[in-house]
């Protein structure tokens, strides 16, 4: 699966972003999707996953009320909405493909398998 991020950017603190990713190689409603986030100097973190048919969504505690994560599977697409951003929001956000079989949601790294190239989004005080 190829996966492609964008929408990220400068905002002020207690502002807005839509970050979307694209996919294209196998059919979308076939597979999983997660977000996750790499701030600089740290790990590669989780922001929030949802299944093959949206039905289901996890989302981190540090982020839940805030972002929510969406797709739309006749676009190929799946969605970031993230408000009331904080500084420590800043990272480097990378969509993610889960492809096993199944119904659930995931939130750890190694359960996914392609990788976006990730899009920077920088959150100023």
């Amino acid at each position: 699966v190829q996966l492609q991020a964008s929408g990220g950017g400068l905002v002020q603190a207690g502002g807005s972003l839509r970050l979307s990713c694209a996919a294209s190689g196998r059919p979308f409603s076939f597979y999983a999707m997660g977000w996750f986030r790499q701030a600089p100097g740290k790990e590669r973190e989780f922001v929030a996953a949802i299944s093959r048919s949206g039905g289901s969504t996890l989302h981190a505690d540090s982020v839940k009320g805030r972002f929510t994560i969406s797709r739309d599977n006749a676009k190929n697409t799946v969605y970031l909405q993230m408000n009331s951003l904080k500084p420590e929001d800043t990272a480097v956000y990378y969509c993610a493909a889960d492809l096993r079989l199944g119904t659930g949601v995931r939130n750890h790294a190694y359960e996914y398998d392609d990788w976006g190239q990730g899009t920077l989004v920088t959150v100023s005080s």
